[in-house]
């Protein structure tokens, strides 16, 4: 009898082991839950060549080279284009317009270019841009046998790419198990597109936000709504000969 009783507590302290480890191993495990861990954040992937070579908008210059003709007038190319240069002036441009004139040139060319200038400012006076917006500066000429235009330029916003194109970072011509298993693009692959993609833009404005929307036709809209309300079909049906206008050609 002495020795049965003798056990009995042995057996009770084995017993209740299991259940401190499991007690054990469920606080451990509520305190790995309750551990809070570094917020991480992800890379830019930069096999998009979009995100490689992005468009950003930054002042570029702007500039018109007018080369005397004859005697010193303008001919009604350069006209057109000094009349298109004006108008993006008044449109975009900042600050006023620098016109650099040749310098040192012979007297019969210094004769000339001199009249040039005079013409073109009274074509840019015609144009909305008065003389005072235009500053003169001269420019020495060299060598002496190329010709000497007159340099328009101003400053404006343009869109452009980020970095230069062109560049290769990595050889091409040599194989490298590294970069051939990644299977990415070259570095400078998608530049040229985004880079006329950038110079094709009219206003650079439009890479950043949309515009607003215009006015509606009125008068299509309430002709379209009537249409409908009576059972016909307000669609239109045209074709283009290459002869006669788009709106001529419109039927209801």
């Amino acid at each position: 009898m002495t020795r049965r009783h003798s056990l009995a507590p042995a057996r009770l302290d084995v017993a209740r082991r299991p259940a401190s480890l499991l007690a054990a191993c469920a606080l451990g495990l509520l305190a790995a839950a309750c551990k809070g861990e570094p917020a991480t954040t992800g890379g830019i992937d930069l096999s998009d060549y979009r995100a490689r070579h992005p468009i950003v908008l930054a002042d570029g210059t702007r500039s018109l080279d007018v080369f005397a003709t004859g005697p010193g007038h303008l001919d009604p190319r350069q006209a057109g284009d000094i009349d298109a240069f004006m108008l993006e002036y008044r449109r975009y441009g900042r600050g006023g317009i620098l016109m650099e004139v040749p310098q040192g040139l012979p007297p019969a060319q210094a004769d000339a270019v001199a009249r040039t200038a005079v013409s073109l400012l009274r074509r840019g006076t015609e144009d909305g841009v008065g003389a005072r917006e235009i500053a003169q500066s001269p420019y020495p000429v060299a060598p002496a046998g190329l010709a000497a235009p007159i340099r328009l330029s101003f400053q404006r916003m343009q869109a452009k790419v980020a970095d230069q194109c062109g560049l290769w970072p990595q050889d091409l011509g040599t194989s490298n198990f590294a970069s051939d298993y990644s299977n990415r693009p070259s570095w400078n692959l998608g530049c040229a597109t985004q880079a006329n993609v950038a110079a094709q833009v009219a206003d650079p404005i439009d890479l950043v936000r949309g515009r607003p929307e215009g006015r509606i036709d009125t008068v299509k809209r309430v002709r379209d709504i009537g249409q409908l309300r009576d059972g016909k079909d307000p669609s239109t049906t045209w074709r283009q000969d290459g002869t006669n206008a788009v709106k001529s050609q419109v039927s209801n």
